[in-house]
């Protein structure tokens, strides 16, 4: 007699549950559910009663009005999509914007603008180079992140990546590097860097066409090696990139385009700027993504919530700045729940 080949008895549990709720909701037909479950070892039986249920729960009924309240407030987003495809898909530059069109064309819009002119008093601009910094701050113990090639996840996981050693010894490993992504000087990094770089930041002039400049040492020191990826999230506030050394790529996606973007968890996507894979994130599609170079001397706007993804093109050092002559404080109405 030929053996017979016993497949283990699945039966339905909580996570079952969960995710036959989730399609669901998100519109899967039942029968493709049923089949599934029928793939899986579960019983005709027991994948109807439970399609059955699920289908007649007053929970997923009222989680069905929750998500029509979330399909209006989609239906705004998409309008605003809209909107944006009439506008130039290049970000533009403006030379020494004027403070009153910045904020009514730019901050306010929500829209990313490249600022030129507004750096040229910054003694970091002619005194700043890898020597300099050895000379000035070589001796002082600074905090990088470090071991990124082993982590895909190492944004999201940034806590676990710091390490500490001598300033002048990151500077070695900087110049000596050819591109790499594995060590970087982030703002995550800037608690234990803010004193060990004060003097730095003697060099650099806050801009008060645009920032409160009452403690001159705001702002956040980024400073790696050719190759530095920092991927797809969006923050939290309105930031300015200042470019210093060095020239970057930025690819930007507007705040509407949440909904395309795979946003699973915090401010992340998992969605690979390099390489934008259509077949595994096909929504990605219809996202509008511009593209930009940041060259030394120049400023990006970056608004609140608009998804950039950068990567260093050469060694360069940036200083980023969220202390703006306006309300910027966007954190109280984040989700405290920050799994989507």
């Amino acid at each position: 007699m030929a053996n017979v080949e016993l497949r283990p008895v699945v039966h339905v549990d909580n996570e079952w549950r969960r995710w036959i709720a989730e399609n669901l909701l998100l519109d899967g037909p039942p029968q493709a559910i049923y089949e599934q479950m029928l793939q899986a070892g579960i019983a005709h039986e027991e994948a109807v009663q439970e399609i059955q249920q699920a289908m007649t729960s007053p929970y997923i009924v009222g989680a069905q009005r929750l998500r029509n309240r979330l399909a209006k407030h989609d239906w705004v987003l998409e309008a605003q999509r809209h909107m944006n495809r009439l506008r130039d898909t290049e970000v533009p530059r403006r030379h020494k914007l004027s403070r009153e069109e910045f904020l009514d064309a730019y901050y306010t819009a929500g829209r990313p603008v490249i600022i030129t002119g507004m750096m040229d008093d910054w003694p970091a601009m002619t005194r700043w180079s890898l020597d300099y910094f050895k000379e000035r701050c070589g001796d002082r113990e600074v905090e990088i992140q470090f071991g990124r090639d082993s982590d895909t996840q190492y944004e999201l996981r940034k806590t676990a990546h710091r390490k500490t050693m001598l300033f002048g010894d990151y500077v070695e490993m900087v110049r000596n590097a050819e591109r790499s992504n594995d060590f970087y000087m982030t703002a995550y990094n800037e608690g234990k860097n803010r004193k060990a770089l004060d003097v730095l930041w003697q060099d650099i002039v806050q801009i008060p066409e645009y920032l409160n400049g009452n403690d001159s040492t705001q702002g956040f020191l980024w400073f790696g090696p050719p190759g530095t990826i920092t991927p797809f999230h969006h923050d939290l506030t309105n930031n300015f990139m200042a470019q210093v050394m060095g020239r970057k790529r930025i690819l930007l996606m507007p705040a509407c385009e949440i909904a395309h973007v795979y946003n699973h968890e915090h401010c992340f996507t998992h969605v690979d700027g390099r390489q934008i894979d259509l077949q595994r994130y096909p929504r990605m599609a219809g996202v509008q993504v511009l593209s930009c170079t940041l060259n030394p001397g120049e400023v990006l706007f970056l608004p609140v919530g608009c998804w950039h993804f950068v990567e260093g093109l050469d060694m360069s050092v940036t200083v980023s700045f969220t202390n703006f002559l306006w309300d910027n404080d966007f954190t109280a109405e984040y989700p405290q729940q920050q799994v989507f």
